[in-house]
């Protein structure tokens, strides 16, 4: 599938790859949090530059969704609840229910950002991705009424 998940690279949960593993990269030393969406093609690399501001590799935190072809480069901290637009370059760090798009990044705060990934299973029941593992949409529209 053309990925690469090093060995050294950190997830303190399961991550979600809606669209399988093709052609992903995490570097030795990125750490990703809980309940991470990584779409297709995502790099998460380390600068390895030493005379660098930004030498190391990415912190990444929970409830963070990565669109297609995004790249987070060097020692920036992603907090949580933040969305990653496709194709979007980030080497700047995210505070926390932020939405990153284009290149450069133009930051856009927002607040109680839900980035649960939700698909239809083959029952045709609306589920959700939780913890690593899938979870039913009806449980979740329950506990908010």
């Amino acid at each position: 599938m053309g990925s690469w998940i090093a060995h050294n690279s950190v997830f303190d949960g399961q991550p979600c790859f809606p669209h399988g593993m093709l052609g992903i990269f995490v570097s030795g030393g990125s750490k990703i949090g809980k309940n991470a969406v990584i779409f297709q093609h995502v790099t998460i690399g380390s600068n390895t530059l030493h005379d660098s501001d930004k030498f190391g590799s990415p912190e990444i935190g929970d409830n963070v969704y990565i669109g297609a072809g995004a790249k987070i480069i060097g020692l920036v901290k992603i907090g949580n609840n933040c969305r990653i637009g496709a194709n979007a370059i980030i080497y700047k760090d995210l505070p926390e229910n932020s939405v990153a798009v284009q290149s450069p990044t133009r930051i856009v705060q927002k607040d109680n950002l839900d980035n649960r990934f939700f698909s239809m299973n083959s029952n045709k029941e609306w589920v959700y991705f939780n913890n690593g593992k899938w979870e039913s949409a009806e449980t979740l529209k329950n506990k908010n009424q």
